[in-house]
């Protein structure tokens, strides 16, 4: 029987090998017939006749793990003891922590961080609740909140499955924006209920990041969470999409030459992230946006149930075409994808406007595989990491609160939104611009600087703002 494995990008077997029947050179042959790659290989005990190693390997899906694991089986002299999967090693404990920002050595310190110091503190927050941000951990921190109904691409998966997910999002905040993100996974469906419980616990949080809530009652518990509370509240899996696609938008269509305001893009997926980017590219000054999904062109001809496509059916489509995602494409400038894998053809593009641009961001399968795309789109994007010009949400996240932090912002606002995202297309100058690279990566470290700062003014600018942080205020008396 063959050891579990589980889905992952890298390996770590080890090995208990006859040292007269096999050695390094046969274990990396079996591994390379696979397409493997041996990255690290560690001696755990050794013998003139046994060793016992073991072997980390780069795979890229599962059933290359089982294509190596094969290949090595069936070498003589070799008997594999343990497969790990090194994401999984990476989560066990779980992977944030809570510490202390001061130690407590002593007794006087005890009564000055707890009781009965704590009280005169505790006092001066009951009489000006607004304190709380300058003597509790409020300021800066997020709440990732999700019921677990839409995760990546696993769909409903639950609370406890939800929470690695939401573990991973905290520590981005932490390592890229230094916010402090605390992940809540709710054990309900019930959108009063999700919608109750988060208002309840809001004194505690600055902000509020909605994670991975199915459509279309993540657009309802937003919307009664932005009318209740006065904290940022953001549903990244709408408006951080819609963000980053719009800053990809903005520099592929400076290659092509073309302005937003003239072109005809169809955005295909009326779900919570294809709604979100529907509005952003409006706000973003495009005049000709249609929406497309399973049951074709949303139209205002058509009275629909669902009353986030009858939002979306009349403020777009202003020819009011009618027909299928086909008949949608004649002449389109941009398409936009955040649907589901192979529903984009080679022929349908070449029905498209000269040099057409293409988002393809379903995952793990884009609406049209690269390959085929390749010579019939002049500009391409995907949400995946393996090919040029990954949208991803990391790039936006950490910078918009970042910045709704730092000015006390009440609200992410559309015009915050926009902000993002050309500060996000920004960072790539004219002369880096390519069709290859019109996004930058989530390493560059000037990405949460500018997006936190376009994010500040855009505030100010909107009257969000509840502060003018430090760095603003020296730079308007200089000016």
């Amino acid at each position: 029987m063959k050891p579990f494995t589980s889905l992952g990008t890298s390996i770590i077997l080890r090995l208990e090998m006859d040292v007269r029947k096999v050695n390094f050179v046969d274990i990396a042959t079996a591994v390379g017939k696979a397409n493997g790659d041996i990255v690290a290989m560690d001696v755990v005990q050794s013998s003139n006749e046994v060793t016992v190693r073991d072997y980390t390997i780069n795979t890229k899906s599962r059933p290359q793990i089982d294509d190596v694991i094969n290949n090595i089986e069936a070498l003589p002299g070799v008997e594999i003891i343990t497969v790990s999967d090194r994401t999984f090693l990476s989560h066990i404990g779980g992977k944030i922590e809570v510490r202390a920002t001061r130690p407590i050595q002593n007794r006087e310190d005890l009564s000055r961080v707890y009781t009965p110091g704590v009280a005169s503190v505790c006092e001066a927050i009951a009489k000006d609740q607004s304190k709380a941000y300058k003597l509790t951990i409020k300021s800066n921190t997020v709440a990732i909140v999700s019921d677990g109904t839409a995760v990546l691409g696993l769909g409903d998966i639950g609370p406890y499955a939800a929470m690695p997910v939401m573990e991973g999002k905290a520590m981005l905040f932490k390592q890229l924006a230094k916010v402090d993100g605390f992940p809540i996974c709710l054990d309900t469906k019930d959108t009063e209920e999700i919608i109750e419980t988060i208002v309840r616990m809001a004194p505690a949080f600055g902000g509020i990041n909605l994670e991975d809530i199915s459509a279309p009652r993540c657009f309802e518990i937003e919307k009664a969470l932005r009318e209740r509370l006065d904290i940022p509240v953001f549903h990244d899996d709408q408006h951080g999409t819609a963000v980053v696609i719009l800053a990809g938008l903005l520099n592929a269509l400076k290659i092509v030459g073309k302005d937003i305001k003239d072109c005809k893009i169809v955005v295909t997926g009326m779900g919570a992230a294809g709604v979100s980017c529907t509005k952003i590219l409006l706000s973003a000054g495009a005049k000709q946006v249609i929406g497309v999904d399973r049951d074709g062109i949303l139209s205002r001809s058509v009275t629909y149930e669902n009353p986030i496509w009858e939002e979306v059916s009349n403020i777009t489509n202003p020819d009011n075409l009618q027909g299928e995602l086909k008949d949608a494409l004649i002449g389109t400038d941009v398409f936009i994808g955040v649907s589901r894998g192979n529903i984009l053809s080679k022929e349908m593009v070449q029905t498209m406007a000269k040099d057409p641009i293409v988002f393809a961001m379903a995952n793990p399968n884009p609406e049209i595989d690269p390959e085929e795309a390749a010579g019939v789109v002049r500009v391409l994007a995907t949400g995946r990491s393996d090919y040029p010009n990954q949208i991803n949400n990391v790039l936006c996240f950490p910078g918009i609160f970042r910045g709704a932090f730092d000015c006390r912002a009440t609200d992410i606002n559309e015009e915050m939104k926009v902000a993002a995202a050309h500060a996000i297309a920004s960072i790539i100058s004219e002369e880096e611009l390519n069709e290859q690279y019109i996004i930058p990566s989530v390493f560059n470290d000037r990405v949460v600087k500018n997006v936190r700062d376009a994010v500040v003014n855009a505030a100010i600018k909107t009257g969000v703002a509840r502060k003018v942080p430090r760095d603003k205020r020296k730079k308007k008396t200089a000016e």
